[in-house]
């Protein structure tokens, strides 16, 4: 046997093969490994698609979750995966992110904080810088768009609400939600967090558009400013 042929998914046992697997089970019986495996296609001369998938999985030591925050060189520094498959990885993974939205949109009720925060829990919760999002909102409190207005530390200083409300008339908004992230993964408003309410609260007022919740995003949890009384 050349020992240059590159290790098979289909050298393993019919029960073992994503493919087959997924055929007869469907994707639900799959496991992270098998999925990823299927997106990679192809191992190395050393080992298996599904050995490739799981080291992948393990560099973060986070599971599929790591695979957010792999940049295209960590993944190309990984044996067996070059150029394209580390493209693959990654638009599979911003996908996942965009159908998880999207599915969330789907039944989102504007009137629960915790809809809106599922709705907007994946695309925030794994970023490693603060992010500020106006989400635009019609009279019937119905969602027009979003827009990401700063990066970086939400700081009231460096937020101008006649930016917020410049945006707002351009999508002809009447309500507007603010969200934000939690890098720590602690969704706890500072002070700061505070301050840049109410002072949209103030302005929104004098122009007549509502600021309906500020909601800022931690790691799989959040915490709703309305909830907490502060609008």
């Amino acid at each position: 046997m050349n020992s240059e042929v590159r290790m098979r998914v289909k050298d393993l046992p019919i029960s073992e093969r994503p493919y087959e697997k997924l055929e007869k089970w469907g994707p639900s019986s799959l496991s992270d490994a098998e999925l990823l495996a299927i997106i990679i296609k192809s191992g190395s001369k050393k080992e298996r698609s599904i050995e490739l998938a799981q080291r992948i999985l393990g560099i973060k030591k986070q599971g599929i979750r790591g695979i957010y925050d792999l940049t295209l060189e960590e993944l190309q520094q990984v044996s067996g995966i070059g150029r394209v498959k580390s493209i693959q990885i990654k638009a599979i993974a911003e996908l996942s992110k965009r159908i998880s939205k999207n599915k969330a949109a789907e039944k989102v009720k504007i009137s629960s904080p915790s809809s809106i925060a599922s709705l907007y829990m994946e695309e925030l919760r794994y970023l490693h810088q603060e992010h500020l999002k106006i989400v635009f909102l019609d009279t019937k409190n119905q969602i027009i768009s979003d827009k990401f207005l700063t990066v970086g530390t939400v700081n009231a200083s460096l937020i101008n609400p006649r930016e917020v409300f410049i945006e707002s008339l351009k999508h002809n908004a009447v309500h507007i939600i603010l969200l934000h992230n939690h890098p720590s993964g602690d969704p706890t408003p500072s002070k700061e967090d505070i301050l840049i309410t109410k002072r949209i609260i103030e302005a929104g007022n004098i122009i007549g558009i509502q600021l309906l919740d500020h909601i800022v995003i931690g790691d799989g949890n959040y915490i709703s400013l309305k909830e907490r009384g502060i609008i």
